[in-house]
């Protein structure tokens, strides 16, 4: 294992991650005043939304009119959740910069969370990826319950490295292991990235840790000494999976940015800028978020 490196990416999920599960529905104008300012934090990776139907995901039904209002920072990446060639014509449309595709290593997650199989997933991701890359677009593979599943139990590694497979032979250019459930503890992220960093250079990997069990941030620094450099993360800790019960919601960006400020790494994010950010968007839910940071600063005035 390595030490840390000096500079730390942060994708900021929260727009699609974290609203995804809220039943408080954000309007329009306020979600694209949201990411403006998530733009100007220094954040380089927004994921805003999900063309998904919006029958299976009310509260990102205006993903394309957000994506074609938003302000384009041009040292940011706009990425969306696309699950089909539908789903894909609606993103390129909207202007996305990069698409994210999604499956799960568990069988049954898979077909709770796209009601096809692994087996029958992977066409149509296939299909998608080809089609995102064929217009310039940067393609992540989302790999769902990476470690443990609501359904089925403990994940092992071949299941994961199986679909990681696949998905890098398919074309994404880079893969996100997903703590859908937020039930890992470092000696499992040991055990995953021991035998993925074997297969994939760590560039190409990405971690996605949920807080459900308190343990995102001792597994981020896990990965860090693995040589991981880039985590996803939702502002406020906003979050949870729908076909994930009980999931809570993604670790916060403002706690993980606490934590990399702390140990001298560079993310190059404006924390004052985030605060605004997460303090506008806990005003619109009307409910406090997760995060100790957020919390802290808060009570602070």
């Amino acid at each position: 294992m390595e030490r840390w490196s000096e500079f730390v990416q942060i994708k900021e999920v929260g727009p699609r991650d974290g609203l995804q599960n809220e039943s408080e529905l954000i309007s329009t104008a306020d979600k694209i005043h949201w990411i403006n300012t998530l733009s100007e934090s220094g954040v380089r990776e927004i994921e805003y939304s999900s063309f998904v139907h919006p029958k299976w995901v009310p509260a990102l039904a205006d993903a394309h009119e957000v994506g074609r209002r938003i302000k384009r920072h041009p040292d940011v990446r706009y990425s969306a959740l696309v699950p089909n060639m539908k789903g894909l014509e609606l993103a390129l449309e909207a202007g996305i910069d990069g698409a994210s595709v999604f499956m799960s290593a568990s069988e049954t997650h898979n077909r709770k969370n796209i009601n096809k199989s692994i087996d029958e997933t992977y066409p149509v991701l296939a299909e998608v990826i080809e089609s995102a890359k064929a217009a310039g677009k940067h393609v992540t593979g989302y790999v769902s319950t990476v470690f443990d599943c609501p359904y089925e139990g403990k994940i092992t590694p071949d299941q994961v490295l199986s679909v990681c497979d696949r998905l890098i032979e398919a074309g994404v250019d880079d893969i996100s292991l997903g703590d859908t459930i937020g039930t890992a503890v470092p000696t499992q992220v040991d055990q995953l990235l021991g035998e993925v960093l074997s297969r994939l250079p760590g560039e190409k990997v990405i971690m996605h840790f949920h807080d459900t069990r308190g343990m995102a941030i001792a597994n981020i620094m896990r990965s860090m000494e693995y040589g991981i450099t880039r985590f996803d993360s939702s502002i406020g800790g906003l979050g949870g999976c729908p076909y994930a019960p009980g999931a809570a919601g993604n670790v916060a960006t403002n706690d993980v940015l606490y934590l990399l400020n702390g140990l001298g790494i560079r993310t190059g994010i404006d924390e004052n800028k985030l605060q605004e950010a997460a303090l506008f968007i806990q005003n619109k839910l009307e409910k406090a978020l997760p995060s100790k940071s957020l919390a802290y600063a808060a009570s602070q005035g």
